[in-house]
């Protein structure tokens, strides 16, 4: 039970926001199943919200945008792997934290994140996503911070986030598979806990309508801080 519960609280929160669901998921079902099956479990979860999710918004996706982000965060998952078995991960997890939460707080506060008009920045944003997916399956910060600097609209800003996150959770799922983390525990958990998954992806989604551009600013704002403050507190 406590499994589907955070299933549905973490794809209603994708539903609703555009992301956020491994951040919600991963610290919650860790504590349930432990690292090694909540990480690949996240993971399958992602592609398949994320693939709803972008069909559902497919009229706003602009593959010009995500592109960039796409090719260098393929580069960053392998890598991301391997450097987490080589630096010390509760520190640059919680030096992440501090970076989201400086950012979030600097723009609620009346201040805006510096515009980047130049689509260039994208390699580098989606490189660092893809670090942070092959090390932590958390590969929303600084993708979701790339986008608010950009201006997005809120249905482009879903749409492409969608398009970002699934190419990026099929290289990671591929990575699961060949590392044999996909195990029979994994899938039962998978199976066990998608219908309610996508009944929370959908609540979520009939959020959409229901939130104006300034207050969705203000939502993905407290996401981040939560987010900024749950990685700081896990690591």
């Amino acid at each position: 039970m406590p499994i589907i519960i955070i299933m549905l609280l973490a794809t209603f929160v994708q539903g609703a926001a555009g992301f956020g669901m491994a951040l919600v998921a991963m610290p919650l079902l860790v504590h349930f199943l432990g690292i090694g099956t909540a990480t690949p479990l996240v993971a399958l979860l992602g592609i398949t919200t994320g693939g709803m999710m972008l069909f559902h918004y497919r009229n706003a996706l602009t593959l010009r945008d995500i592109w960039r982000l796409s090719v260098t965060s393929l580069v960053g998952i392998p890598l991301g792997v391997w450097l987490l078995r080589r630096l010390d991960a509760e520190v640059v997890t919680a030096a992440l934290g501090v970076v989201i939460i400086s950012y979030a707080l600097y723009s609620l506060i009346g201040l805006r994140l510096p515009q980047l008009a130049h689509r260039a920045w994208a390699f580098g944003f989606g490189f660092v996503g893809g670090l942070l997916s092959g090390a932590y399956n958390t590969s929303g910060p600084p993708v979701v911070v790339y986008a608010s600097c950009r201006r997005w609209p809120p249905t482009q800003f879903k749409s492409n986030l969608q398009g970002y996150f699934l190419l990026n959770g099929v290289m990671t799922i591929g990575v699961h598979a060949v590392s044999g983390n996909l195990t029979t525990v994994v899938w039962h958990n998978y199976w066990l806990g998608l219908p309610t998954a996508v009944l929370g992806l959908a609540l979520g989604v009939r959020m959409d309508g229901r939130l104006n551009p300034a207050r969705f600013r203000q939502l993905v704002l407290a996401l981040l801080i939560v987010l900024g403050v749950r990685l700081i507190f896990n690591s």
